[in-house]
């Protein structure tokens, strides 16, 4: 009973996410963050597509960022500590954001209803979860099929990119104090379309301001605000 009810209770928000959603789904390429154009392939994100990215969340939420404020609708599934401050502070549009945190054994039921309705879809799949090939691949052909996105926090077959955290360094003003002010992260990525090689960029994630921005682009700006480093990468 309580699979019929999630059920009819998904067909339900599909027909209400089509009748209010403002842009299509089948473009070839989503609205995407300028400070990660360059580490996806073709500079965006391709509608169709998978990505993984690892280390963390605020990342994963840029690449939902652009595409929600364009006007699509968004969902995040299995994400229980994500509330709408946050997703707000990330600057998603919250009358287009569905949040899904306890999908439970059904949550790849729950991606693939989703994948039908919404243009972007962030997944944290189960610990001990593992997607076969089989699943993946007919999911893929849905993906491609709606001209969706999916966007997960861990390891995903045939995804068109992965990106991953590292050397990650908080910042504070003045003396510091313990008052964390800003973050700066590597970013890797890599992709099958890059024959083996992989990208890198230094980024603000987040700055003083809560946004994410490449490093290089705020250096002169930034130059007179005494920044420190105060711990370690989370």
């Amino acid at each position: 009973m309580f699979e019929s009810a999630r059920a009819e209770e998904i067909r339900g928000l599909q027909d209400r996410i089509r009748g209010m959603q403002r842009t299509r789904l089948d473009e070839r390429a989503l609205p995407t963050s300028e400070s990660l154009a360059e580490l996806l392939p073709g500079g965006a994100l391709a509608a169709g597509g998978s990505y993984v990215v690892e280390g963390s969340t605020a990342l994963a939420l840029e690449l939902l960022r652009e595409p929600s404020r364009a006007g699509s609708w968004c969902a995040v599934v299995g994400m229980p500590d994500l509330g709408v401050e946050a997703a707000a502070a990330a600057g998603l549009e919250l009358e287009r954001l569905v949040l899904v945190p306890h999908p439970a054994e059904q949550w790849f039921a729950v991606v693939a209803a989703l994948v039908d309705a919404v243009a972007v879809v962030l997944v944290r799949p189960p610990a001990r979860a593992r997607v076969g090939e089989a699943a993946a691949g007919r999911l893929a052909a849905r993906l491609r099929q709606r001209g969706a996105v999916l966007v997960s926090t861990r390891d995903w077959p045939r995804a068109h990119a992965r990106l991953e955290v590292s050397e990650s360094d908080w910042a504070g003003l003045g003396a510091g104090f313990g008052h964390l002010a800003a973050r700066q992260v590597t970013v890797a990525s890599r992709s099958p379309a890059w024959q083996g090689r992989s990208r890198s960029r230094r980024l603000w994630l987040p700055d003083a301001r809560g946004l994410v921005s490449p490093v290089q682009a705020r250096s002169a700006e930034g130059a007179g605000v005494p920044l420190r480093a105060v711990a370690g990468g989370l």
